[in-house]
């Protein structure tokens, strides 16, 4: 029996940090493996405290309320100590900073936690939502909008600049409380705030990024309405005439016959009406180009905002790749060198990339391996299950599907589509196409390196007079060369529509022709 103290589904030299956001809907703990690019979450809780419920008409927080946080915070203290946290951040946002009992609140706050309690302005939760935009998408382009119970911060965000931004009173519990409820009442405060925004501009023709559990909620509704195949919230992309459809109907019809209104916790649901009403009037004003939803935001923000400038310029889908070669792949070493030597194949082929259909071929070799311990027969089907929800970053969803796909074909072989019917319907015909080519090639590969580091280096390529694409394999592994790759090579031929041949060595005697034929 071997026993270990620390699993090894952990990467090593981690230490977990922790973030504690207290909202003025909810009060949430999320402890993660630790402080890098694209760090994955070990533990998330949150307790629907409804701090913010109230402060607009009283200036003061509800004792229920309160009592309630300060008994989450408690627990939270107790099961930071027992995942070995060594960093505890506490963010508290819009309830804690305009409530008149916010000091009070905060003393005892920080007394349970053993931690002091950072209290972000308006300004510093759009900052801190903006990086959260910025780690999570490649190149934003657009607006990042952050909802929460007492406010929506909205941020302009080019790549990794940050630009203006604003917060308005005007988040779900906030809206309602000053609507007293009345659906239209809020919808001529949301019109008036949003409309008299210096923000009001500078979305024209550009992205959305819904921040926030209230339309992340809405999005998954999205979801369900449409039968979208890949229920990930992260990427999600609709455009404005979709949402406005739909965030009318959540405005307008009864949620308790809504499908799929069931994934939707109780206490979110009374507030997806005002969440839908501000979603609309920033569309209406602010003319988007798409919708984009984020599941990152002030907490994750505030971690990326801790990295120094090199950090920050990684790719998190790369990142997070590697993460996963080493933790299931049996050589990290070995799949990035096929990131490499594919990279070189398709030069060699001229299959052009854009600069993302590089990077999702890169993070596809890096994660290659990972179902191996798989039976046999169900390694293609958790390949692409594990690929295609995993919390991967800086990924669009079509680029979800071409990662898992190209997996999936790397086990199943190219002919046999049975298992990716609905993965297949969010990807065009180029990346469908360019899923089964990467497919072949690390198909070719495999049957070269037994999935182990040293060897793919030395496979070249070269193209013969007449056209055809060899695999020159050096002399000193003459021995790997055989039927069952010459059959693979045969296949690639198929998939590229190239000629395709196998040489050993470098004299022209030594050539084998696989011809496959345009």
């Amino acid at each position: 029996m071997i026993e270990t103290e620390d699993a090894q589904g952990r990467l090593k030299n981690r230490a977990p940090v922790g973030v504690v956001d207290i909202g003025s809907n909810s009060v949430r703990i999320v402890i993660y493996e630790g402080m890098v690019r694209a760090p994955a979450v070990l533990f998330n809780e949150k307790v629907s405290c409804g701090l913010g419920r109230g402060i607009a008409q009283t200036g003061r927080m509800d004792e229920d309320a309160v009592e309630r946080a300060l008994a989450a915070l408690a627990r939270y203290r107790a099961l930071a100590d027992q995942a070995r946290v060594e960093t505890l951040h506490v963010l508290a946002t819009a309830a804690a900073r305009e409530a008149e009992n916010g000091p009070d609140f905060i003393g005892r706050a920080q007394a349970i936690l053993r931690a002091e309690i950072r209290i972000l302005t308006g300004a510093e939760e759009a900052r801190y939502s903006a990086f959260g935009v910025i780690s999570a998408f490649r190149a934003p382009d657009g607006v990042a909008g952050d909802l929460g119970g007492g406010s929506v911060e909205m941020v302009d965000v080019r790549d990794q600049a940050i630009g203006d931004g604003v917060t308005l009173p005007l988040g779900g519990i906030r809206l309602q409380d000053a609507s007293g409820g009345d659906l239209r009442e809020a919808e001529k405060i949301a019109r008036k705030l949003i409309a008299g925004s210096k923000m009001a501009d500078a979305c024209k023709g550009r992205v959305f990024y819904a921040v926030g559990g209230t339309w992340r909620a809405i999005a998954k509704l999205h979801m369900e309405e449409t039968g979208y195949p890949l229920r990930v919230t992260h990427g999600y992309q609709i455009t404005p005439d979709q949402a406005q459809k739909f965030l009318r109907k959540l405005v307008e019809a009864d949620l308790d016959k809504l499908k799929g209104i069931h994934i939707i916790s109780s206490s979110r649901r009374a507030l997806l009406p005002f969440g839908a009403i501000v979603l609309l009037e920033i569309i209406r004003r602010m003319k988007p180009s798409a919708i984009a939803f984020s599941a990152l935001g002030v907490r994750e923000g505030y971690l990326f905002g801790q990295l120094d400038g090199d950090m920050r310029r990684r790719d998190g889908l790369l990142e997070a790749a590697d993460e996963l070669a080493v933790l299931r792949s049996r050589s990290p070493r070995h799949a990035r060198e096929l990131a490499r030597w594919t990279a070189d194949s398709f030069a060699a082929f001229g299959i052009d990339e854009t600069v993302d259909e590089a990077r999702y071929r890169d993070a596809a070799c890096r994660l290659a391996d990972i179902g191996w311990r798989a039976h046999p027969d169900y390694r293609s089907a958790q390949s692409l299950a594990i690929i295609a929800y995993s919390s991967f970053i800086q990924v669009s969803h079509e680029g979800r599907a071409f990662i898992a796909l190209a997996n999936y074909f790397r086990y199943e072989g190219l002919k046999n589509e049975s298992l990716a019917p609905e993965i297949r319907t969010l990807t065009s015909e180029r990346m469908w196409q360019r899923a089964k080519c990467l497919g072949a090639f690390l198909r070719v590969a495999y049957l070269f390196t037994a999935a182990m580091p040293g060897v793919i280096a030395d496979l070249r390529w070269r193209k013969t007079d007449d056209g055809t694409m060899e695999l020159v394999v050096p002399a000193n592994r003459a021995a790997l060369a055989g039927e069952r790759p010459e059959a693979r090579l045969s296949q690639l031929g198929k998939v590229t529509g190239v000629n395709v041949g196998l040489a050993i060595g470098d004299p022209p005697s030594d050539r084998r022709s696989l011809s496959a034929g345009r």
